[in-house]
């Protein structure tokens, strides 16, 4: 997953990339993908710009089912790149550029690569464009299932508690940064905040710990 960021980040909004430009990325990752049980991830704070937070991040994922992937972005891509590509047994699907692309094996590519005679044999692929529905609300989708909500009833995009696993998912990668090792999901929650709490009594701009509420 590479999501770029097309805001430039400043110095008063307190989080870095994960946490001001993608948010909504790691919603998607997490939602599409399920959690990951490793991260390890390398943070980059103040690469590009003037702050005391990251502006640009690579992350290793690893799942409970020994899949892995790969979640990149930074502030600094013009005109950048928004893409996002799982790829599986029977071929992969890619969305970039408002397309949804499927690229689909004529067989398995696990039993292919066991009984190829050449050394860069390929199996078969077609490639087609998925139809979707054509609606893309973003906010405003939002925000209507919102009010629906409250006037009918209706389902909204997502309940507000699932945004604990995509917080949990850029904690891990910025806790996984800060130590310079793997972090397995669940974490210390209170190893994080004190890690936290030294970043934020050495920053140039505001001093002090935060204690929760």
């Amino acid at each position: 997953m590479i999501p770029a960021a097309g805001e430039q980040p400043g110095t008063e909004k307190g989080g870095g990339v994960l946490l001001n430009q993608c948010p909504h990325n790691m919603d998607l990752l997490q939602w599409i993908c399920g959690m990951p049980d490793k991260v390890r991830a390398f943070c980059h704070n103040g690469k590009w710009h003037d702050i005391e937070v990251e502006d640009d991040v690579t992350a290793y994922l690893e799942y409970p089912n020994g899949a892995t992937g790969v979640f990149v972005t930074t502030t600094a891509d013009a005109p950048g790149t928004n893409r996002f590509e799982i790829t599986m047994e029977m071929g992969k699907v890619v969305c970039e550029n408002d397309r949804l692309m499927l690229y689909k094996l004529a067989e398995n590519e696990r039993t292919f690569c066991k009984t190829a005679k050449g050394g860069f044999d390929t199996p078969e692929c077609t490639v087609t464009e998925v139809e979707t529905d054509g609606i893309n609300e973003q906010h405003v989708g939002v925000l209507k299932a919102f009010a629906g909500k409250i006037l009918r009833g209706t389902p909204l995009v997502a309940e507000g508690v699932e945004g604990i696993n995509g917080l949990t998912l850029s904690n891990a990668m910025h806790l996984s940064s800060w130590l310079n090792q793997e972090v397995e999901i669940p974490f210390d929650e209170n190893l994080f905040l004190e890690e936290l709490n030294k970043r934020r009594a050495a920053s140039r701009k505001k001093g002090g710990n935060w204690r929760g509420i």
